[in-house]
């Protein structure tokens, strides 16, 4: 019955546009096109004969198209007025967990929707406004929930999906063929990212071909649109869904696994998962951290004598460091702080080492230059542009969402080429109802400048050469 109830509500999301209810929600709350009423309740209302009735008749589902909702170009109420933004961002947070966000009715505002749903759910006075009373408790209720799983909204740096992550049911993370698979200790749940880049593929020839692998796959629902689709049924002994988007001829989605004894667990988080899951997100999160045996990352060489700074987290636990081109470096030290560390690289070497101006721009245009993953460059280790936005001094929001894996301690430019500091990136942090740090940060170059002062390192008084130059691509090998 519940498996009947999840399947609908995963169907109507798969068909709608992600957007966000305030640029400041931690995590983004994706609009359905039409409204789901708790069918759980609703199936419970009923008299028992009824139940029964109802549950043969979702033997065969039937695919539906939900309909638009109607725009409505009143002013939006102010549903959040006079309650502090952290607060905000908590109660929005909450109402998604506790399935009261179905979406916008009839062009009303969908966060005054969802609260509306949630009176009416806890038998309250519906007004569309939260009592301290109510506040409290969604609250309280949300974080209960996040701490039960783990809850988690990150970003996949190998295929650039944002996804909400049980991350106590699934705490073991690693790299797979096309992104990246969590899964918990013996493999009873798992989910895994995909990333397909071909731009002759189509759509339903991967659909067809998801229906039938791997051999032992039983589909018992499917449902497939001009740009996404969704796919669960039965894989051995395990239950499974599949749902994928594609643009401009890049296919991004997840596959989700789970034994069918551990349905009743799994299924309140399925709908969260899918309303968190935006496969090219507008803004994004912290990024998922992975336990790599060989990880990557970029440096930045910051004097002649071989001196190199990087992300800090790239060289933690590692065996051997090694930069491309130039050979082993060793760790001298490090800033925790400000996520720094500086390697050196001995013996006679021929580089382009980084000036540090002075006086950085607070915000505006800039581009970051790194080398990925080889992964997602066929193995090569060419440079790569991302263009972002300076937003505030260290906060950097990206222009795309593009896969970033590997791409920590890339250079930050401005556009006339000037090096303005360090790229890194921010990992995921539990209790996801928090405002949590910009995933994506600046470490300026006058921090970088304390750093090697701090170290007596003489950096170079003016450009030797192209910015770009001075980056090169750093290796962590771990046991």
């Amino acid at each position: 019955m519940r498996s009947g109830t999840v399947l609908v509500t995963l169907a109507l999301l798969i068909g709608a546009a992600p957007a966000w209810a305030d640029e400041s929600v931690p995590y983004p709350l994706e609009v359905k096109k039409s409204a789901v009423k708790h069918p759980r309740a609703k199936l419970a209302a009923r008299k028992p004969a009824a139940r029964k009735a109802a549950v043969a008749n979702r033997a065969a589902p039937k695919v539906v198209t939900p309909k638009t909702a109607t725009a409505n170009t009143e002013p939006a109420q102010d549903v959040f007025a006079g309650i502090p933004l952290g607060e905000r961002q908590k109660i929005q947070a909450a109402l998604l967990w506790s399935g009261d966000y179905t979406g916008a009715v009839n062009g009303e505002d969908p966060m005054l929707t969802a609260i509306k749903n949630f009176q009416k759910r806890s038998k309250g006075k519906v007004t569309g406004v939260l009592t301290p009373g109510e506040r409290a408790n969604l609250i309280a209720a949300a974080q209960n929930h996040e701490q039960d799983f783990g809850w988690n909204v990150v970003v996949d740096p190998a295929t650039g999906i944002r996804i909400g992550l049980p991350t106590k049911m699934v705490p073991n993370a690693r790299e797979s063929a096309r992104g990246t698979r969590w899964s918990s200790a013996h493999g009873e749940v798992q989910v895994e990212t995909f990333r397909i880049t071909d731009p002759d593929l189509k759509l339903a020839a991967l659909f067809e071909q998801q229906k039938k692998e791997p051999g032992t796959r039983r589909v018992e629902y499917s449902v497939l649109r001009d740009d996404n689709f969704f796919i669960s049924g039965l894989q051995g002994l395990k239950k499974f869904s599949v749902r994928a988007q594609l643009r401009n001829g890049e296919v991004r989605g997840f596959t989700m696994l789970f034994d069918q004894m551990m349905e009743t667990i799994v299924a309140p988080v399925m709908v969260a998962m899918a309303s968190a899951f935006s496969p090219f997100p507008e803004r994004s999160a912290p990024f998922a951290a992975l336990a790599k045996s060989v990880e990557y990352g970029n440096g930045l060489v910051v004097s002649a004598q071989g001196h190199i700074v990087t992300d800090r987290k790239l060289t933690e636990g590692c065996q051997v460091i090694v930069a491309s081109g130039l050979g082993d470096a060793v760790r001298i030290a490090d800033d925790e702080d400000n996520g720094l560390a500086l390697l050196r690289v001995y013996g006679p070497r021929k580089v382009s080492a980084l000036a540090l101006p002075r006086d950085a721009p607070k915000s505006g245009e800039l581009m970051l230059i790194g080398i990925p993953d080889p992964k997602e460059q066929n193995g090569s280790r060419t440079l790569t542009e991302v263009k972002a936005r300076l937003l505030d001094g260290t906060a950097i929001e990206l222009r795309q969402p593009v896969p970033m894996a590997g791409f920590s301690g890339a250079a930050a430019l401005d556009g006339q080429g000037r090096f303005l500091g360090m790229m890194e990136m921010r990992n995921a942090v539990l209790a996801s109802v928090e405002p949590a740090a910009p995933p994506v940060r600046l470490v300026t170059a006058d921090t970088i400048r304390g750093f090697l002062e701090a170290h007596n390192v003489a950096t170079a008084p003016t450009q030797l050469g192209d910015a770009k130059a001075s980056v090169v691509r750093m290796i962590c090998v771990r046991k």
